[in-house]
């Protein structure tokens, strides 16, 4: 019976197995689910591993509890600041993914090294909130954003050069505000990490103004609001 529910069974798959190959044809390249999912599942780990590195003090009475609870501060803003930027550069992969109408095999390991940079993450937040006032910890810092940035950006200018991977309709505008859009969080990491020769605490103010720079309407949104769909890249 088992001999005889096989030959179905492999119909089946390859059948499975050209459509997914026509799929991929017709769009003139590889499907981009996969390449989705992996991507949320990777900025969910990551948004929920660096709330692990905040420890509760332990053994402490009343007034000293205040006191430590106080001194994790750098941890939470840290914390804070990493992950709003996550969700800022989760946004902007999903907005670019709107436009992206299919993947090939340089925009694949785009990804994966756009990947790599967002689950060092938590390691980096947690280095930056354990000495907030050391350059290293500034620079491996301010280095992990520049690289996520640097690689969604990368990644953007990959799919829309001779609308590579995009249609051929989408407007210049939207193109080039969202590369103007995308440099902010690299371009004020490489301040942040000079201003460490200064302040530790300077290069603290500007990583807190990265997200918020993001978070503020910019030419991009403008441009959406009046054009509707043909919109936005952070």
């Amino acid at each position: 019976m088992n001999a005889m529910a096989l030959p179905g069974c492999d119909e089946f798959r390859i059948g499975e197995w050209h459509r997914t190959m026509r799929e991929a044809t017709l769009n003139g390249g590889l499907p981009k689910t996969r390449i989705e999912a992996l991507t949320d599942g990777i900025f969910a780990i990551a948004m929920t591993l660096m709330v692990f590195d905040i420890k509760l003090p332990s053994g402490a009475a009343e007034s000293s509890l205040r006191e430590q609870l106080f001194r994790l501060w750098p941890r939470f803003l840290v914390y804070m600041i990493s992950f709003v930027m996550l969700g800022v550069y989760w946004v902007g992969h999903n907005n670019q993914y709107h436009y992206v109408r299919r993947s090939d095999r340089p925009s694949l390991w785009i990804n994966v090294f756009f990947l790599m940079g967002v689950s060092l993450i938590p390691f980096s937040t947690g280095l930056l909130g354990q000495y907030p006032d050391e350059r290293v910890a500034v620079a491996a810092y301010g280095s992990n954003l520049i690289m996520v940035g640097g690689y969604l950006y990368l990644l953007w200018s990959y799919a829309t050069t001779g609308r590579r991977l995009v249609d051929s309709e989408i407007p210049a505008d939207v193109v080039r505000l969202a590369k103007r859009r995308i440099a902010i969080g690299p371009a004020a990491s490489v301040v942040a990490i000079a201003g460490s020769f200064f302040s530790c605490r300077l290069s603290l103010a500007v990583f807190v103004l990265i997200p918020l720079l993001y978070l503020a309407p910019g030419r991009i949104d403008a441009y959406w609001r009046r054009f509707g769909s043909s919109g936005a890249t952070r």
